[in-house]
Formats: structure tokens, C-alpha cells, sequence
């Protein structure tokens, strides 16, 4: 039986990056040695991470003046390696949701850092509109794509400070106006490739303002000197996230990423809007996720929420299941998810009804 990855992350992977990072692990670049064993100063690999960055600026548009690294420790590091190097005194914090809050409360620790507007009093279902963003501070942070809820900042904010955002789960999914940033950052266990490795794309004229000293190893402007290279890379994960990069070029780029995955959501989210069953747990259709699709049972039907995880396992869904913070279930349908797995789970759902309602 075929599975169907819905997986928050680590999540589904195109099949040309776990092929060729497959022969690249027994044999790398004809080196007769696997990726995973090879000086990461070797001409070989060395040549992989200029790819990389490189395909990374192609694919995203990313205009002169700004530099693309590569980093360990998720994107819980960048939580604090952003007020760390760009927080003199004060930051502003847009809180939409799990990651959000996190990043809020490290940068406490290095000065004021203003929450301008949050959703948690409903729990999280929605993206605030109507807030102030206070011209004094050094930044405003956004995570754009809320992987836990189910919400999505689906467009590139015009701002008059500048504007750092978490982009761990959309990243690559659609095209994004960099030059309206400063600074972008994300965990890769998404749309990139496998955890371990997190990007970083900054914009050069950003760093170096900051009164504080910077520890050595924290300092953003030592990765970008040593492009990458200051310590030992995840030299797996960047491998393959060179192989998504070429996989995402081959189908065309940003753009049809952004129509595949329009269109795979309009058919998940009809679906739970039309099954007598299921409701989405986000009201308004602007406010939901292109990434992660999150639905509940409706409430009369409550009781047949483990008999339908039950049912969609059987039928081959892999990783439906919800967060804890939400319940239910959600659908995680990345760059590589095909429309023919959101069929399979929209076929499942509708089998069930058949069955039940």
C-alpha cells in the first residue's frame, strides 16, 4: 500500500533528493568515500556548498548586497542569534503562534522586546491585522508560516523598520520580495531537506551595529567571512538540500511552487469545508496555510476522531495526526507533497463520511 507523507517535519522529501543523497552516502562525487565521511574542506564538497548557495540566490532572486550561510542548531539558535546581533536595546515581535512566542521570549534577554500584537486569545486561529509597529526598534520579527495552528502570512509586509522573519515551513513554496528583509531564517526540515542544517539569508548592511560584543561562534558575520565554513557543516543535510534545490528548478521554480501548492490546498480545504464531518479550526479562508491544513471533527462527530485515525492509517495517511495544542488532525502538504496524496486523503475522508454521517 502507497504511503502518503503528511508529516509536519522532519517531513515528505522529493524522491530525486533521497536518490541521489542515497548514492552520495556510499559514493560521493566518485570520491569512493560516502558523503558523510569526506573532508568538508575538500575540493568535492567545498564545490557543493558554492552550489548551494549559488541555487539558493537563483531560485529566491536574492539581489547583490546580501549573503546566504548555512548553520547548525534549527531555528531555535536563530531565536537567538537575531537579537543577539541586531538588538541594541529594543525589538518587535508580531506573535502568531507556537515559534513565535519562543523567539519573543529569548529576545527578552537582551533588551525590550514589544509583542505589537498576538492571536493567542484565540488560540492562534487567525494572523492580527490591525497593530502598531514602533519606529524606535531595531527590528520587527514575523514567523510567516505557523506549522502547529495553521495559519500563514502569505505576502511580503512593507515595513519602516526592517523586518526579520522566520521562514523554517514556507520557505521556497512561493515567491518572496527579499529586498523587503533584512534578515531570513529557517530550520530545513521542511521544504529543504533533512534536519541538521538551518539557512540563514542576511542583508550585509545589517550587521555591525550593535553595541554589545558578539561571541565568536554566534556572530553572523564570522559565517559569512568564512562562508559556512568557520566550523564543520552539516555536510549531509546541505548536500541534500542542494539536490531540493535542483529538483525545485527542474519543475520550475518558485513560482509553480506556489501554484502546486495553491491548488493542493483549495482541494483539502473544499473538502473539510463541504464533509458534513470535518471543520477547519481556522475561520477566515485568507488567515489559512498553504503548508499545514489543520481540521477537527465536528463537534456532534467528536467521538469518531480516533475511529477516523484509525481508518486513514489503514488507508495509507501517514502523520495526520494534530498537535497537541490544536488536536484533531493536519496535513502537512510541502513543496514535495503531490496533488495525487491530497486526492488520496480528500478520498479517505469522503469513504469515511460515507460510512459515518
Amino acid at each position: 500500500m502507497k504511503k502518503h507523507n503528511f508529516s509536519a517535519g522532519p517531513s515528505i522529501l522529493p524522491q530525486f533528493t533521497i536518490d541521489e543523497t542515497a548514492k552520495a552516502v556510499k559514493d560521493f562525487a566518485g570520491t569512493g568515500l560516502s558523503v558523510m565521511e569526506v573532508s568538508h574542506r575538500g575540493k568535492e564538497f567545498v564545490a557543493v556548498m558554492d552550489e548551494a548557495v549559488a541555487m539558493f540566490k537563483e531560485i529566491l532572486s536574492i539581489p547583490e548586497g546580501y549573503s546566504v550561510i548555512f548553520l547548525g542548531g534549527g531555528a531555535s539558535l536563530q531565536f537567538c542569534m537575531v537579537p543577539f546581533n541586531l538588538m541594541n536595546r529594543k525589538s518587535a515581535y508580531l506573535n502568531t503562534g507556537e515559534w513565535a512566542s519562543k523567539a519573543l521570549k529569548e529576545a527578552k534577554f537582551f533588551g525590550e522586546a514589544v509583542e505589537v500584537a498576538s492571536s493567542k486569545d484565540k488560540n492562534f486561529s487567525y494572523i492580527p491585522k490591525q497593530y502598531e509597529i514602533p519606529e524606535d526598534a531595531d527590528y520587527f520579527h514575523i514567523t510567516t508560516n505557523n506549522t502547529i495552528f495553521g495559519t500563514e502570512i502569505k505576502y511580503d509586509m512593507d515595513v519602516k523598520i526592517p523586518l526579520v522573519a522566520d521562514m523554517s515551513s514556507d520557505i521556497f513554496s512561493r515567491p518572496v520580495d527579499i529586498s523587503k528583509y533584512a534578515l531570513i531564517y529557517g530550520g530545513a526540515q521542511k521544504n529543504l531537506a533533512p534536519a541538521g542544517v538551518t539557512f540563514v539569508i542576511i542583508k550585509n548592511d545589517i550587521l555591525g551595529k550593535v553595541e554589545r560584543k558578539i561571541p565568536t561562534m554566534l556572530n553572523y558575520q564570522t559565517h559569512i567571512d568564512k562562508e559556512s565554513m568557520f566550523n564543520t557543516p552539516p555536510v549531509l543535510p546541505v548536500f541534500a538540500a542542494l539536490q531540493t534545490l535542483k529538483w525545485l528548478k527542474s519543475c520550475g521554480g518558485v513560482v509553480e511552487m506556489q501554484k502546486r501548492n495553491q491548488a493542493k490546498a483549495a482541494l483539502l480545504y473544499n473538502a473539510i469545508d463541504t464533509n458534513p464531518l470535518f471543520r477547519s479550526t481556522i475561520p477566515d479562508p485568507a488567515d489559512r496555510s498553504l503548508m499545514n491544513i489543520c481540521f477537527v471533527m465536528e463537534e456532534k462527530y467528536a467521538a469518531l476522531e480516533g475511529e477516523f485515525s484509525t481508518f486513514a492509517k489503514e488507508h495509507g495517511m501517514v502523520g495526520i495526526a494534530g498537535h497537541r495544542s490544536v488536536g484533531g488532525f493536519r496535513a502537512s502538504c510541502y513543496n514535495a507533497m503531490p496533488i495525487e496524496s491530497v486526492q488520496a486523503l480528500v478520498d479517505c475522508m469522503n469513504k469515511f463520511a460515507e460510512l459515518k454521517a
